[in-house]
Order: structure tokens, then C-alpha cells, then sequence
């Protein structure tokens, strides 16, 4: 049975704290899908993976390629994970169901907290999966350092 991490980003931007939480899920020998809701938006994402420091590079793929199954991290924008992750990376509001929350080791949901429509959106996700059970943990870095603010 999982858990949900909510993640309040108000100091680091997606880019930045992405590759930290993909880097812990990595390490935890996970495998894991960041999904989100724009196919150029992804494209991005894949881009600063790619040309991100060498020293902090994640091997990653998007979804449609020869070798999904094998991505330790792939991109998608919507619920097929080929490569059977056992985490899931939620961005610009990408939709996640309790379901999942059960079956994944851990679901993340990274929201823009300068963004009141993305936080609106992260509230209604929170009322809806805790309602149907699911253990869940918001985190916020307005402090200066990332701080577990609640817990249900």
C-alpha cells in the first residue's frame, strides 16, 4: 500500500526539484513515470534532462520509444507505464487516481505554488484521494528547506 507526497514548490522551480526527487526514487530502486498533461511540455522536460550537468544526468526516455519497458524514467502524459514503475511523478496537474496511490510504492504531486489554479487543483486532488483512503504527506519548502507540513 502507498503513499501520496504532495509537493508545494514555492522556491525551486519544477526543473530543479524534479531531478532531486527523481534521484531519491532512482536510489530507492525504483522505477518511475512522471506524467504530465502537454506533450511540448514533456518535450521540455526531456530536454533539460538531456542537457542537464553530466554530473546529474537521469537516464530517461518518453513514452513511444523502442525501449520503454527498460526507461528507468519515462515521460508520459497519460496512464500507460510500460516500463512498470513503482513510482509516479504527477506535474501540471496530471490526473491521478486512488487506485494507483494503492498499488505504487509512492506517488508524488508536484504543484507550482505561485500558481493559485495549480494549488486549487492540488487541494481537490488531496480531498479526493484522502477521501478514498489513501495515506497521504504535504511538503513545502517556503521555509528555505523541504518541511512535511501534514499528514493523513
Amino acid at each position: 500500500m502507498g503513499a501520496v507526497f504532495f509537493y508545494h514548490l514555492t522556491r525551486a522551480s519544477l526543473e530543479d526539484t524534479l531531478p532531486m526527487l527523481l534521484g531519491k526514487a532512482l536510489g530507492a530502486g525504483w522505477k518511475v513515470a512522471v506524467r504530465g498533461t502537454d506533450p511540448g511540455r514533456m518535450d521540455w522536460l526531456d530536454q533539460k534532462r538531456w542537457l542537464g550537468q553530466e554530473d546529474g544526468f537521469l537516464p530517461h526516455g518518453q513514452i513511444g520509444g523502442a525501449h520503454d519497458a527498460l526507461q528507468p524514467v519515462l515521460l508520459t502524459c497519460g496512464p500507460e507505464s510500460p516500463n512498470n514503475p513503482a513510482c509516479l511523478m504527477s506535474v501540471d496537474g496530471a490526473a491521478v487516481t486512488a487506485d494507483e496511490v494503492q498499488d505504487l510504492e509512492r506517488v508524488c504531486i508536484l504543484f507550482d505554488g505561485h500558481d493559485q489554479e495549480a494549488v486549487q487543483h492540488a487541494r481537490t486532488q488531496w480531498k479526493s484521494l484522502t477521501g478514498a483512503g489513501c495515506s497521504a504527506q504535504y511538503w513545502s519548502e517556503e521555509s528555505g528547506r523541504w518541511e512535511k507540513k501534514a499528514e493523513a
